[in-house]
């Protein structure tokens, strides 16, 4: 199987980390700035031979922006884009070194929220995304070129059964916070600094009933204006970094 990568950042980032993985690297025809020369170069460097196509090919190649710039790439497990399988996530923290964090979108199905998290979380350090595979986005190319790079980096699982996979995480020690707008609690009223997953649904429908009460303490973000609520993607970046605001608290005053 294989993948379409797509826009600057991310074919960049594939191109650093993965190089192996690339199949055939495509650039635009008549264009040599400064950002497409660095790919060339970065290419050569890597080992990596590419082609010159017009644009009109590389707009039949992808949906999307593509910023001059399509890589199409192996697709494999715990490859060229950081899948991991489920049984992998529990084995890595069974016996962990650090506080974890992870980030759990129960049924995103925007590729534009979902490469917005996985920027956020890769920024927090997220220790891995979790996501069902029914009724929820995948790793598509739309989505890795908005992660801009993360997507080949914090580790990405996608699962049959969330509520049974939450209920794994549970068993690891993991106190698993569920976002809701109707919380009497706040997230900044918490302690984020042990082994936390945040648990976020989709805009508008919010978290499956079955997610809903896995989840240890249901929490919210203290909304000021007039809006009831923000995009999953930003509320999930003010989530994570609170977490990681609180560790590093933690670090400094040991």
């Amino acid at each position: 199987m294989k993948r379409s990568v797509f826009g600057i950042h991310a074919v960049e980032s594939l191109l650093r980390r993965h190089p192996q993985s690339i199949l055939r690297l495509y650039l635009q025809e008549g264009r040599s700035d400064k950002r497409i020369a660095a790919i060339e170069t970065l290419a050569r460097n890597q080992g990596v031979a590419f082609q010159r196509q017009p644009r009109a090919a590389l707009d039949a190649m992808v949906e999307g922006r593509h910023q001059g710039v399509v890589a199409e790439a192996a697709q494999g497990q715990g490859g060229s884009d950081n899948t991991i399988t489920e049984a992998e996530l529990l084995e890595r923290l069974a016996c962990p070194d650090h506080p974890i964090l992870l980030l759990v979108l129960d049924g995103v199905t925007d590729p534009h929220n979902l490469g917005a998290c996985l920027r956020s979380a890769d920024a927090a350090g997220v220790d891995a995304v979790v996501v069902p595979k029914d009724k929820s986005v995948g790793l598509t190319p739309t989505a890795l070129k908005v992660a801009c790079g993360a997507g080949e980096v914090v580790p990405f699982v996608q699962v049959t059964n969330l509520s049974r996979t939450l209920q794994a995480l549970k068993s690891l020690g993991v106190w698993l916070y569920g976002t809701d707008g109707d919380a009497e609690k706040s997230i900044y009223d918490n302690e984020l600094t042990s082994h936390v997953a945040i648990v976020m649904g989709a805009e508008g429908q919010g978290m499956r009933r079955l997610t809903r009460e896995q989840c240890d303490m249901l929490v919210a973000l203290p909304m000021a204006g007039s809006v009831s609520s923000l995009n999953v993607s930003v509320a999930a970046g003010i989530c994570l970094f609170e977490a990681r605001r609180q560790r590093l608290a933690g670090l400094t005053t040991r």
